[in-house]
């Protein structure tokens, strides 16, 4: 027995005597189950945590198995102790690194807690206050002249043309808009009573109302800068030819006639034209209509006194029609239109899509106290316009036949030629 016990104890002291084993593989320098804090997600708070980290990576890798150096000398003893400087300033860096961005992140939370509205403090509301109406001057609103205040509106309106303005000048626009409204409805009486055809329509039916249409337009403004007003047998809207009031600072004009007809009132007109000249040149040739809308042809002072006189006598009808057509060249053909002859004697007029006569009248026509008195002087002057404009587009059917007054006119003008 005592002699197995030594065999066995100097076994034990052989085993230990051995040398370690070196590993299959190279072991790994992160441990998972390492209690020291991770590079990439936590810093060390201060300057000790992070002695103890560079200590512990010096530790881990003093216990690995290494193989036997090689004879360097002093330069590789010296190129070790730099690398080791190196890697101890990159974690140096990179920590500090971390700390500033937690210090970022801090500082952050902090401006968006600033930033947060307080529920329980008051809400701030900022008062803009509203213009105060202008000042009348001592002259009070009338239903036969617009106010001064009115021009002064619209003035304003075309300097400021967007809808908050408007918005905030409301008493302003109600104010001038009623002004307007009752001056037009009593002009309709001078207008009626000019022209027995035109019916007495309510305000809504012979109003333009001030807001654009933009949808298909260049110009972005909201509203028109102006009123105005136009009366026909069905009021502002309508195949009949009207006569149209429009005011506006700086631009205020009395006219009427037919602006744009459509194809079958055009095709109408141009027949007219065509097989009864001698009727349009009755109605162009009238000394009222030419002085008041024709004044370059207009016919003298004594024209329209004393003896009746022949149409041609002041100025050549031919002047007179090339006149008309200049005033309405606005969208008129560059070419005859189709199935006339190019000769025709009234291509100026055939040409026209357009047939529209104006006055323009000053501001203080309208703010003084016989303004409308005025404005029916000129109504009178195309009642005869308007009304050969509705018997060609839209004729009654009590309306004599053409023919007959073309050739009583022709028969006038022979005997008038033979008395002069």
């Amino acid at each position: 027995m005592a002699a197995r016990k030594r065999k066995a104890a100097a076994t034990v002291a052989k085993t230990e005597e051995l040398p370690p084993a070196e590993p299959s593989r190279r072991r790994s320098a992160r441990v998972s189950s390492s209690t020291t804090k991770s590079k990439y997600f936590e810093a060390a708070s201060d300057e000790s945590e992070l002695d103890d980290v560079v200590a512990t990576k010096r530790r881990r890798k003093s216990t690995q198995p290494t193989a036997t150096p090689k004879k360097t000398g002093r330069k590789g003893a010296k190129k070790a102790a730099v690398e080791d400087e190196d890697a101890e300033d990159e974690y140096k860096e990179e920590a500090v690194k971390d700390e500033d961005e937690e210090d970022d992140d801090a500082n952050s939370k902090a401006d968006d807690s600033d930033d947060e509205i307080d529920e329980d403090a008051p809400p701030k509301v900022t008062f803009i206050p509203l213009p105060k109406l202008r000042d009348t001057g001592g002259v009070e609103y009338a239903d036969k002249h617009l106010h001064k205040n009115t021009f002064a509106f619209l003035k304003d309106l075309k300097a400021n043309n967007k809808r908050p303005w408007l918005k905030l000048h409301d008493d302003e626009y109600r104010r001038s808009l009623k002004d307007w409204e009752s001056y037009a409805m009593s002009l309709t009486d001078k207008i009626v009573a000019a022209d027995e055809t035109i019916p007495e329509l309510p305000f809504k039916d012979i109003n333009f109302r001030i807001y654009r249409d933009i949808r298909f337009s260049n110009d972005p403004t909201p509203y028109k800068p102006h009123y105005s007003a136009a009366w026909s047998r069905t009021g502002r809207k309508g195949p009949y030819a009207c006569y149209y009031v429009h005011v506006e600072p700086g631009a205020c004009m009395v006219g009427g006639g037919l602006w744009h007809p459509d194809g079958g009132a055009l095709q109408k007109l141009r027949a007219s034209i065509d097989e009864r000249p001698q009727r349009w040149r009755r109605v162009l040739m009238d000394p009222e209509f030419r002085r008041v809308f024709l004044p370059k042809v207009a016919p003298a002072a004594s024209a329209s006194k004393g003896k009746k006189k022949k149409a041609g006598d002041d100025h050549d009808d031919t002047a007179v029609i090339q006149a008309f057509a200049e005033s309405n060249a606005e969208g008129a053909l560059k070419t005859r239109p189709k199935g006339f002859i190019p000769d025709h004697r009234d291509m100026a007029l055939l040409k026209l899509r357009n047939f529209v006569v104006g006055k323009k009248l000053p501001e203080d026509v309208f703010t003084a106290g016989g303004s409308q008195d005025e404005v029916a002087r000129v109504v009178k002057a195309m009642v005869g316009f308007v009304t050969h404009l509705n018997r060609t587009v839209m004729p009654d059917p009590n309306d004599d036949d053409d023919d007959d007054d073309d050739d009583s006119d022709d028969s006038d003008g022979e005997d008038n030629g033979d008395d002069a």
